[in-house]
């Protein structure tokens, strides 16, 4: 089983240099008194807060700030680039007509980075994966 995700899950992406809380979209279904997330809470910004600065060598500005710098590999900072829902979720437990999202679930960065979750805000309740 794996554990359903909430407001102030940890994520960390595979080319940012530090951690982001998840904020999910307000809704009426909670778990351990926080709101729930589903797989539809991947908006930049909104529901992704940056992850520090970006190392991905796909990004623009990453490959901008490394040209400046003469061919040293320079961070930029980070701009979630994140259209796509999370994967896959729990596709038997919806939750606000989308399926929710549990702590194995991924999300994939234009820029080529993988989010994945560190902690998912509570403990105490599991979903299936």
């Amino acid at each position: 089983m794996a554990i359903q995700t909430c407001m102030g899950a940890t994520m960390k992406c595979s080319f940012g240099l530090a951690p982001s809380k998840l904020i999910p979209t307000p809704k009426t279904v909670m778990t351990s008194n926080m709101v729930a997330a589903n797989i539809l809470d991947h908006i930049p910004f909104t529901n992704i807060p940056p992850f520090g600065m970006c190392q991905a060598p796909t990004n623009p500005a990453v490959i901008a700030t490394t040209a400046a710098a003469m061919g040293a590999p320079t961070p930029a900072p980070c701009v979630p680039g994140t259209p796509a829902p999370w994967l896959i979720g729990a596709p038997t437990v919806m939750l606000c007509n989308a399926p929710a999202l549990n702590n194995t679930s991924k999300l994939m960065c234009i820029w080529g980075g993988v989010i994945q979750f560190i902690d998912p805000g509570q403990t105490t309740h599991m979903i299936p994966p």
